[in-house]
């Protein structure tokens, strides 16, 4: 039986959410609300709770680092950055990202050729809650 399409688009979200944590990452050192804004603003909403726990598992990965630093505004903030191996770790997930990309436009491209008939995909409108 096939998942619901709020299941799917669950397991979809986690299977994504590492990667685009360690491009944030990639880019500078963020501290977690950093990275749960920019989240947010790719339409990907992503709480503390399940923000904190996969930090903690790609730093005991040795994928992270961080460091204190003192916040004009509060507490200090623990900012995290990408190790070395968080770096060579992320070419390998780009390099899959791009496979799997190719494969799932190739199929969607083919389609709209074969079937003559508009892409359900692409032709579905934007839902910004997703």
């Amino acid at each position: 039986m096939a998942g619901t399409p709020e299941n799917i688009q669950a397991q979809m979200r986690k299977g994504i959410l590492e990667y685009c944590i360690l491009l944030i990452l990639s880019r500078q050192a963020s501290y977690a609300s950093e990275i749960i804004a920019e989240l947010k603003d790719a339409k990907l909403i992503v709480v503390e709770g399940t923000l904190y726990p996969l930090l903690t598992r790609l730093k005991n990965s040795g994928l992270l680092t961080y460091s204190w630093a003192e916040s004009t505004q509060g507490p200090p903030r623990k900012y995290y950055a990408l190790t070395d191996g968080g770096r060579e770790f992320l070419k390998v997930l780009e390099k899959s990202w791009d496979e799997i990309n190719g494969v799932v436009t190739f199929v969607k491209n083919r389609a709209v050729r074969t079937t003559g008939q508009p892409n359900i995909i692409t032709d579905i409108k934007t839902d910004n809650t997703l």
